[in-house]
């Protein structure tokens, strides 16, 4: 039987389970008509398969954990076939959802499972659950879509590694994800060359002297970091969990509100996220102060883009970002996210939260528990934004109308907000702890409001204002605050 040491930083996320929030990324992806159970059996057999990690369970010994072949493997443990209670609509798929994102999964066998589910509003869905020291869910953005007809992955003659997948027509969709902008960060290359660099090799952190005040900054601000404004989505969960999720926007007109604010597809989808918040808050009568903030944990890609796509494990970052969900105005909180965008970009936070990670996949246990503790409990919610294929794709010989996916909350995180891009459209999402947020659809349903407030405001700027002209800096804030004012 063949081992493989665990890294530490996917050592880290195996410890990282609780009974408040188990480490797993919960999937859901919707089809547009029934799908045989056996002809999905055979893409997994033949695709998913491919990767030595779903055919492997983890044992630990006195020095860590190891990844083994697990010899009683069987497939039908890990895709199940289940149907939904009462109408099978959207509500009960949300609610199978949440009661699988508490169920540990078997540590006796590979850490993963797929739910067919048969009766969702007259077709098929389907659940996935992964663990995250499998990999992040950026590299699993890159597994699933190799479950697709598109490609057949095909097995590397070396053991393991990264290049378990050769190359395959999917890389164009990968590469914004492999060029560092996924989530709220649309990076620089030379932020992603640079974070790459110190990531794969922490020791070299002293020998960047023209950055090192940066990085000393950057290292002291995530280590120092206050907590953000209390409000009842922070607090301790109670492990429950909810699920709720929008229709899509379409993407062209996001775009055409960014090209009208001159703002990027980011800004504009995190102002309509802080603005669902604030609007949430007011619903139920608690007072947002102009200064309220709600900090987000947002994962960064730090692959290389030299890395082969369908390369596992967890190579991200974290960058905090606060929301400005006491900013009134839909157009200055675009402005505001765009100011804080840019000195984000400008900083190794990402880089330097991974070598933190990995620093605590070496410690003992209960000090790796406070230390990933004390970091998950500054913030209130965990948020990925991640580029989905722009036409929509097929499984086992079926298009997917819709595929979502969230990364779990480490500590007493409550709140997992995915943001993702799919076959034209924008989907918003958002997995809650019934303690700290019982009805999350509320939230949900204050995304596209908001969103349609940034349409209207553009739609009062004066006659030909955009027309020919190059704006000077602060020019379109000030002309629509003043029409919106």
């Amino acid at each position: 039987m063949g081992r493989e040491r665990m890294s530490s930083v996917d050592t880290a996320w195996l410890r990282m389970d609780s009974a408040r929030n188990l480490m797993m990324i919960v999937g859901v992806f919707v089809f547009e008509a029934p799908v045989e159970m056996a002809r999905l059996a055979r893409v997994l057999e033949e695709r998913l398969l491919v990767y030595p990690r779903f055919r492997q369970k983890i044992e630990s010994d006195a020095v860590g954990h190891a990844w083994v072949d697990d010899e009683e493997f069987r497939l039908d443990r890990h895709l199940r076939r289940v149907r939904l209670r009462g109408s099978g609509g959207d509500r009960e798929l949300q609610q199978l959802a949440a009661r699988l994102a508490v169920q540990p999964l078997d540590p006796a066998h590979p850490l993963w499972q797929f739910h067919l589910v048969e009766n969702y509003r007259g077709t098929c869905a389907m659940v996935t659950r992964i663990h995250h020291c499998i990999a992040d869910g950026i590299a699993l953005v890159g597994v699933m879509l190799s479950l697709t007809d598109a490609v057949a992955p095909r097995r590397d003659p070396g053991e393991g590694g990264a290049g378990e997948v050769e190359s395959n027509p999917w890389a164009p969709y990968l590469k914004p994800l492999t060029r560092g902008t996924v989530a709220a960060i649309d990076a620089t290359g030379t932020l992603v060359t640079k974070s790459i660099d110190v990531a794969a090799h922490p020791d070299r952190l002293a020998d960047y002297t023209q950055v090192g005040t940066r990085v000393i900054r950057d290292t002291l601000a995530i280590l120092l970091m206050s907590d953000d404004t209390p409000t009842r989505l922070k607090g301790t969960p109670g492990g429950r969990k909810a699920f709720a999720w929008n229709d899509p926007l379409a993407l062209d007109e996001v775009k055409a509100v960014c090209r009208g604010l001159g703002a990027s597809v980011n800004d504009v989808l995190l102002a309509c996220a802080a603005g669902a918040l604030r609007r949430y808050l007011l619903a139920r009568g608690d007072e947002v102060a102009p200064d309220c903030e709600i900090r987000a944990m947002v994962p960064v890609n730090l692959r290389p883009e030299s890395e082969p796509v369908g390369g596992l494990g967890n190579r991200f970052g974290l960058v905090p970002l606060c929301l400005p969900v006491g900013i009134a105005s839909p157009v200055e909180r675009v402005a505001e996210i765009r100011r804080r965008m840019s000195e984000l970009k400008a900083g190794y936070q990402p880089a330097v939260a991974y070598v933190l990670l990995a620093i605590a996949g070496h410690l003992p246990h209960l000090v790796q528990t406070e230390v990933l503790e004390y970091l998950g409990n500054k913030g209130s919610m965990v948020m990925t934004n991640v580029p989905g294929p722009t036409a929509m794709i097929r499984m086992a010989g079926v298009p997917l109308s819709r595929m979502m996916f969230w990364v779990p909350q480490s500590g007493d995180i409550g709140l997992g907000v995915s943001i993702l891009s799919y076959a034209g459209g924008v989907q918003f999402g958002l997995m809650s702890d019934v303690a700290l947020c019982p009805d999350p659809q509320r939230i949900i349903d204050g995304f596209a409001p908001e969103f349609e407030r940034l349409v209207l405001a553009l739609a009062m700027l004066p006659n030909g204002f955009l027309l020919g002209r190059e704006l000077a800096p602060g020019e379109l804030e000030h002309a629509l605050l003043l029409e919106t004012a």
